[in-house]
């Protein structure tokens, strides 16, 4: 017979076997839970008298089973405290299971990789006033199953902001809420693969690979649009090598990751091309970060009928919030939506709802602004460190693409160091930076290729920075035969 037992303190399914005695059972269930792992170290067990009311045993059964597994080292009993799973790091089991799950594997002890803003930096105090507000006046149907478009509040809010900020024409009907630019790009390819229309998407050469492997995996095939100091070479899209291709990925305010902006000539190429009859998806990923000029409006604005833009709150509040969102034309809006209902219904609605109050109360735009200021000082700094000195032999480089953004591009001379040589002497001062190599797609002339470094300044918080900076100096400091 096996007993189940619930109480106040935790609630777990404990099966007790009474066959070779109570406080045997007990004893037996009661070891098996802690070494599976389903009660982990530093979990309070009920007292022995809830204990022994919930399983209908004695009281001195359950002290008794307790007592035994106290000798064993399995639990722990302290004065006002209770009894508690016994803290077992180094046991067998305990090593046993961190060997299956591979372990934790350890930070960096300096951070300069692209793609997170200063997580420190996150706007805590103002997204728990905004929390409060949308909890406060959110309707009932918010904890339900909703519109697989998104929320309406934050929908209705990116209407408004991305027409203010970034020149978006857009209706709240045309917004769809995703979980990031990565899941976008799966809808997008889903539906255009679906409908025929899409057997090719031109994609930057290089770009980010997490994204090439996302539309691959949506089905469509990948094709290299080359990338140079105007940006992508959209001219390209025109001739017959890319006469299969029907849309089109770029990042046309601040390429990722060469740094270059899509020239005003490329960017009417490109929205001729759109118009013409074929799609482009246009990944705003750090529209609002510009520190030298006017930022550059989106293409949407002057091609909204033919460009899908993507936007996500990862660079400017954290990834960890899973907010992202697109900007479709009218006759995508049902199939995307269609094909997010059928990824996973809609987006988490607590989050959705306290952005929408961050941006309408226009908190949002308060703490773009002072991390606007905050990374601009980022950026000097790391230009000015980056400058050549007297007795310090910087291998040769060139910064590329720090008007703008979270990172820039250093690009090695071919007559010093390589990329390799840089990233393994980065690993022994315990920098994590990016390689350019690992992101191209294109095949050809890979030895034609520059070297580069793609450096994110906006990782580290405020007190790591200055140290990372002197990880990256001495890294770049190193010459042949030096060091």
């Amino acid at each position: 017979m096996a007993d189940y037992w619930s109480t106040s303190d935790i609630d777990l399914h404990l099966p007790v076997d009474s066959g070779s005695g109570r406080r045997t059972g007990l004893e037996r269930a009661l070891r098996d839970a802690i070494r599976d792992g389903r009660l982990s170290p530093g979990v309070r067990l009920p007292s022995s008298r809830t204990l022994a009311s919930e399983l209908g045993v004695s009281r001195g059964t359950v002290s008794a089973a307790y007592d035994q597994l106290i000798a064993e080292g399995h639990l722990v009993t302290r004065q006002g405290s209770g009894t508690r799973v016994a803290e077992a790091a180094n046991s067998p089991a305990a090593i046993d299971a961190a060997v299956l799950r591979g372990g934790p594997a350890a930070p960096p002890r300096h951070n300069l990789r692209s793609g997170s803003p200063d997580l420190s930096r996150f706007p805590v105090t103002a997204w728990l006033r905004a929390s409060r507000q949308a909890l406060n006046n959110a309707p009932r149907d918010a904890f339900g199953y909703g519109d697989p478009r998104g929320r309406i509040e934050l929908r209705s809010a990116l209407a408004e902001y991305l027409g203010r900020t970034r020149g978006v024409l857009a209706t709240p009907d045309q917004i769809i809420i995703t979980t990031g630019a990565q899941q976008a790009l799966v809808l997008l390819g889903t539906v255009l693969n679906g409908s025929g229309t899409a057997p090719a998407i031109a994609m930057e050469d290089p770009c980010m690979p997490q994204f090439r492997a996302a539309v691959r995996t949506a089905g469509p095939t990948v094709v290299p649009l080359p990338v140079d100091g105007e940006g992508a070479q959209v001219d390209r899209l025109m001739t017959d090598d890319y006469g299969g291709v029907s849309a089109a990925v770029v990042t046309p305010s601040h390429q990722f990751p060469i740094g270059s902006t899509l020239s005003p000539a490329r960017r009417l190429h490109l929205a001729a091309w759109a118009r013409a009859g074929h799609l482009v998806i246009e990944d705003d990923y750090d529209g609002e970060f510009r520190y030298d000029r006017q930022p550059v409006g989106a293409i949407q604005g002057i091609a909204p009928d033919h460009v899908v833009y993507l936007g996500s709150a990862s660079k400017t509040l954290g990834p960890g919030l899973r907010l992202a969102w697109m900007v479709v034309p009218p006759r995508l809006i049902g199939p995307i939506a269609e094909a997010k209902r059928l990824a996973d219904h809609h987006s988490e609605t607590l989050g959705q709802l306290t952005l929408a109050e961050l941006i309408t109360s226009h908190a949002f735009d308060r703490h773009i602004r002072s991390c606007r200021l905050r990374y601009r000082k980022r950026r000097d700094l790391l230009a000015d460190r980056l400058k050549p000195r007297a007795g310090r032999p910087l291998a040769g480089f060139t910064l590329n693409g720090i008007a703008a953004g979270l990172h820039t591009l250093i690009r090695l001379e071919p007559a010093g160091l390589t990329e390799a040589e840089v990233l393994t002497r980065a690993d022994e001062y315990g920098l994590a930076i990016d390689g350019l190599s690992g992101m191209w797609l294109s095949a050809e002339h890979p030895h034609n290729r520059p070297q580069a470094l793609v450096v994110g300044f906006g990782s580290p918080s405020d007190s790591a920075y200055p140290a990372a900076l002197d990880a990256l100096i001495r890294t770049l400091s190193w010459t042949r035969g030096v060091g």
